[in-house]
């Protein structure tokens, strides 16, 4: 746990829903022996607490002025579309809204921190990075987005690197912490609702490089426009070093992946090969590529050895609920990916396998199907769940075979007979029931983790 003891204690801290990042804000502050108000407005979630002792306080009733700040989960919205009542109540009474980060970088400024964010790929970088430097000996502590909560981390010492993932929504959240490598992966559309459109959840995105000295390192992937344009304009600055990283093209100064092949130009030399892409078999396709030349730059650039970082790449186990392999039952492998959480997440994993029996739905993104037309050919069927059922059917009439399912039990069942029909007559062929949803998962599922953990024990309940 990290120690927040050196926070001021004049006034209490008010904290604002109750999951996971929640729960060790408060945890770090009672053990810091600070004042705290904790809040969730989910009676289910807060009662519990309260008879176990916790400092529950509705934050409706109190008067902010008196907090020190208000410490929000990165899942209740501040601003867009509508903030939060009490963060309304927050601004208006001139009371601070922070991160959970936020006060990690308050009590802990001088601490090196790599930083992870995009639309898609970050977890799995982040965990890579760990990885990398895990193997590399050198201490270390992932989370954020991922996992383990920042408050919640073990406290390292000064050479230590806090490896963690950072939502846009933390990202906003946390205008004091300073990352010696950050990282920008990609931006596509995504969470539009809460940044109040695209040039919101940009400007999100780039908070990542806010406040970089010159010795700090700016790695970004450089295959979509806007990461592009945020790359030009810090090499323009030239404040910090800039490593773009790509699968599309050769870049000087970077890393890139090239006929499948990694490739190291982070020195004055020519182009050095460092691996066969097929040699780390969990990570699978372009979208993974990118995601492992990123982690290379990020570890190269803080002193890690290329062939340990390559090794370290090859024996990477992969990330649940990221195209995680659950079983091959009579021929059919089953993939859980439910991470994907929109259209373009979804399409890295059907650009992956060419006999597709897809589990698509949810509760729809904006954009909905919108970019997946290209992959449309490898899907032989799709079952579709959830809020986004009728209208994915919609968009796939006349062009990819539908099954309205509703639920996930239905469409696994429905996919797995299907799939074990082409299976059985076509020699050679390794048809794929694949969960890729294209949606969020909060209409039948808590979480993204929570559908992935049905679709594996479904998948284990097909077993002879």
């Amino acid at each position: 746990m990290i120690d927040l003891s050196r926070l001021p204690a004049d006034r209490p801290y008010a904290v604002l829903g109750l999951g996971r990042s929640g729960r060790a804000t408060v945890e770090a502050l009672r053990a810091a022996k600070l004042p705290v108000w904790a809040w969730d407005d989910n009676k289910e979630t807060r009662e519990p607490l309260r008879r176990d002792g916790w400092p529950i306080a509705n934050l409706d009733d109190r008067d902010l002025r008196e907090a020190r700040c208000l410490v929000m989960s990165p899942g209740i919205p501040h601003t867009y579309p509508v903030p939060h009542p009490v963060a309304r109540r927050a601004r208006e009474a001139g009371c601070a809204i922070a991160g959970d980060g936020e006060l990690f970088a308050r009590v802990h400024p001088e601490a090196r921190c790599i930083g992870i964010t995009g639309t898609n790929g970050k977890s799995t970088t982040t965990a890579l990075i760990g990885h990398v430097l895990q193997a590399a000996g050198r201490p270390c502590a992932v989370g954020g987005n991922l996992g383990t909560p920042i408050l919640a981390l073990e406290p390292l010492p000064a050479d230590g690197l806090y490896v963690l993932e950072m939502s846009s929504y933390q990202l906003e959240l946390t205008p004091s912490l300073v990352f010696v490598v950050a990282v920008l992966l990609n931006v596509t559309p995504d969470h539009l609702d809460r940044h109040g459109g695209m040039n919101g959840y940009v400007a999100a995105k780039r908070q990542v490089f806010r406040g970089q000295p010159e010795q700090a390192t700016a790695v970004v992937g450089i295959d979509d426009a806007h990461c592009q344009e945020i790359a030009d304009e810090i090499a323009a600055a030239g404040q910090r070093r800039l490593v773009p990283v790509s699968v599309r093209k050769p870049v000087p100064g970077g890393v890139y992946v090239e006929g499948g092949t990694l490739v190291d130009a982070l020195g004055d030399g020519p182009p050095v090969p460092v691996l066969e892409m097929h040699e780390a078999p969990a990570l699978p396709g372009l979208h993974n590529a990118q995601n492992a030349a990123a982690a290379y730059a990020a570890t190269r650039v803080l002193g890690v050895d290329a062939a340990a970082i390559v090794d370290a790449i090859r024996s990477f186990p992969g990330l649940p609920h990221r195209q995680q392999l659950v079983a091959v039952i009579d021929g059919v492998a089953f993939v859980n990916d439910s991470k994907a959480t929109n259209a373009d997440a979804a399409a890295k994993a059907l650009a992956c396998y060419d006999t597709v029996f897809w589990i698509a739905g949810g509760r729809p993104k904006e954009g909905g199907l919108q970019g997946l037309e290209p992959f449309f050919s490898r899907i032989r069927h799709a079952f579709l769940i959830g809020e986004a059922a009728e209208g994915f059917a919609h968009t796939l009439d006349g062009v990819v075979p539908t099954t309205l399912c509703g639920t996930l039990d239905r469409a696994v069942a429905a996919a797995a007979e299907a799939a074990a029909v082409v299976a059985a007559g076509a020699r050679g062929m390794r048809p794929v029931v694949l969960l890729s949803p294209a949606c969020a998962s909060f209409d039948q599922f808590a979480n993204f983790e929570a559908r992935g953990d049905a679709f594996r024990a479904l998948v284990e309940g097909l077993r002879p």
